[in-house]
């Protein structure tokens, strides 16, 4: 029998450098294996389980990503019919918008304008003019002489309605908003303000309504 001899000095160095060539060399084992193991594969991971999972991330990827797309043309052709809409649907929105956005402005005889204040005319002149351009007479019984006469069961927003305070002759107007409301500058000592065209004061001193000239309908 052989006894095991204790290692010599130079059986260590040897056996040292071997050590630190083995570490040196490129490590191709994936997640899971050790530079120094990489002749005993794990059972959990291999390089070729990690490259095979890798190739298919992107194809996974790009299934999701046609999916996403498909589902944003749906989107958009679901949408096309609202883009479609007519123009005049638009134009009546800005012009409302540009109303309610003066609410609250002080009451001026002969004002046309937020910094001077409005009288009624003046409101009605002001909005449209600055909304879509369009220059409307500037009292009120001249603008009941323009565009087209509507009857009180068909109005719309946008269209012009006109008072008689004092009998049956126009001398207010204001700016139909829809569901039975008007944007006015009612008098002296009051604000621009919104009132209810069915029911209370307003309601018996309607005369007439027109609808501006080349400002349509929403329909």
């Amino acid at each position: 029998m052989h006894r095991s001899l204790p290692a010599g000095p130079g059986k260590i160095a040897a056996l040292c450098g071997c050590l630190l060539a083995a570490s040196a060399l490129p490590v191709f084992a994936g997640p899971g294996l050790a530079g120094d193991s990489a002749d005993a594969p794990g059972p959990a991971s291999s390089v070729t389980t990690n490259l095979v999972a890798g190739a298919m991330r992107p194809a996974s990827q790009d299934v999701l990503f046609a999916s996403d797309v498909n589902q944003l043309i749906a989107a958009q052709a679901a949408l096309a019919p609202a883009a479609s809409a007519p123009k005049e649907e638009g134009r009546v929105q800005t012009l409302v918008k540009r109303g309610l956005a003066l609410l609250g402005t002080p009451y001026r005889w002969g004002g046309s304008s937020p910094e001077a204040g409005f009288d009624c005319s003046g409101l009605v002149g002001y909005v449209f003019r600055t909304a879509l351009g369009i220059d409307l007479p500037r009292v009120s019984r001249e603008m009941a002489q323009d565009g087209e006469k509507v009857d009180r069961g068909s109005l719309v927003p946008g269209d012009l309605v006109f008072f008689g305070r004092r009998g049956k002759r126009v001398d207010h107007v204001g700016i139909y908003i829809g569901e039975g409301r008007f944007l006015h500058a009612p008098r002296t000592g009051r604000d621009v303000t919104v009132s209810q065209l069915d029911t209370g004061y307003w309601a018996g001193k309607f005369l007439q309504a027109r609808r501006v000239a080349g400002l349509g309908t929403e329909s």
